[in-house]
Formats: C-alpha cells, structure tokens, sequence
C-alpha cells in the first residue's frame, strides 16, 4: 500500500462559515476529511468546510431525496470543473470589446463523457451544464453471479472516441472492479489511457490503490477517500447505494 497523506480541514481554506459547537470548540477540531493517497495522479477535491457540509447532507439518511438529488449535483459541478483543469490548453490570442489584445488560453482537443449505468448517468447534467452539447456515452456494468466478476453487459460510445478526452463519471469507488472494466473497454477503443479522466464522489482507499496500480497515468478526481470498505464491501461510512437514493428507487 502507498503512503497516505495526512490532511486537515485547517489546511483549506473554508468557504462556508461554521458556528462554534455548544462546548466552544471548532467544527474544524473534530471532523474528519479526506486521507488521500499520496500519488500525482489522484486529486482530492480541497477539504473546505463548504464540500464537508454537502458531503455530509448526503450522507445522512434523513435527507430526502430532493435534497440529496440538489446537494449531489453541487458536488458534482464541483468535479467536473475540476476535472477540466486537468485537460491541455494552448495560447489563444483575441481581443476585448475595448480593442485591447489578450492572450489566453483554449482547451487543446475535443472531450466526450461516459457514465457507468446507473448511477454515473447521474452526472451527466453536471458536465452537460460545464460543457454545451458534449457528447456521453454509456457503459453498463454488472456482476456476473457465476464469476462474482464485473462483466460488461452494453456501451454505446461515439465512433471517435479514440480522439478525444474521456471523462469517466461514477459516483462510488468501492473494490473498483466496475471503474477498471469499464477502462478496460475505453482502452480497446483505442482511447490512450491519459486521455481518461475518472471522475468520483466518494472513494475506498482499496478501490483507489487498486485502479491507480492498474491504470498509473489515469488521472482520477475525487471528492473524498473514506475509511475503507466493511465485510460486504460496501464504503464506510459512505452513504449507502448513490442510484438508489438518487433516482428515488431505494
């Protein structure tokens, strides 16, 4: 296992005021963020008190559906952008309204998205509100009962995918066995493994060890590495099935 990188909430800096609690003491003393692999490849979104506070609205299981639907796509706006700070830019030169040339820059290539069905097609709206008329594609996923093995069971992709920046949307990382077929079937597209980005709400550090091995020049985007994965191997603390609870069908 690689070493992790111990963070704190005092690090960031917070963008959501927070009350002291009741005993006087900072919120800050006593939640816990993010303990993220220490590789270059992985990016953990930074640990304010604003990302904590919407990651723990929709962790609670008291929160309905309608707010976990709004507070989730906050988090997944803030992915997605981050995710597109990780794509090539180039100098581009124009000029303002005022007649006065700039020099800025413009995204180098094309990009496409791709959920993981079901969940993933959750973060379709927020790459589609970052990037007008993107094009997703789909990849379906699931364990074969005889194997125990993520098996594919349909995709539908654009035909020149191979020539663009993917980004990967799946909202849970757990044993990562759904995440690495699913590069597994990018990569036989002919799509260069650093030209995908795996974009991603909550992570196990297990899953995260296991595909950053696997795939070392993927770059994956995270909201927050949790504790680890329990004898079912779900996350935890996690916040139970994302699809379920997204799509009202839990």
């Amino acid at each position: 296992m690689s070493p992790t990188c111990t963070t704190t909430l005092a690090d960031s800096e917070p963008t959501l005021p927070t009350a002291p609690a009741s005993t006087g003491a900072s919120p800050k003393d006593a939640v816990r963020i993010s303990n993220p692999p220490c590789k270059d490849t992985i990016t953990v979104l930074p640990q304010t008190s604003q990302l904590i506070a919407l990651l723990t609205l929709i962790r609670d299981r008291k929160t309905q559906r309608g707010d976990f639907v709004f507070y989730s796509n906050r988090i997944i706006r803030l992915l997605v952008e981050e995710g597109l700070n990780h794509l090539p830019v180039v100098s581009h030169p124009i000029e303002t309204p005022l007649g006065t040339p700039y020099t800025g820059v413009k995204f180098q290539g094309k990009i496409c998205g791709v959920s993981i069905m079901r969940a993933g097609e959750s973060m379709e709206q927020g790459l589609r509100d970052c990037c007008r008329s993107v094009r997703i594609g789909k990849i379906l996923i699931q364990r074969d009962e005889e194997t125990a093995q993520a098996k594919l069971f349909y995709d539908k992709l654009p035909e020149d995918i191979a020539d663009r920046y993917v980004l990967l949307l799946d909202p849970m990382l757990a044993t990562g066995g759904s995440a690495i077929k699913a590069v597994e079937v990018l990569l036989s597209r002919g799509v260069p493994e650093d030209h995908i980005l795996f974009l991603n709400l909550i992570a196990s550090p297990e899953g995260i060890e296991k595909f950053s091995e696997m795939f070392p020049k993927l770059r994956v985007v995270t909201a927050f590495v949790d504790e680890g994965l329990d004898d079912k191997s779900y996350i935890t603390p996690g916040l139970g099935d994302f699809g379920d609870r997204y799509f009202g069908t839990a």
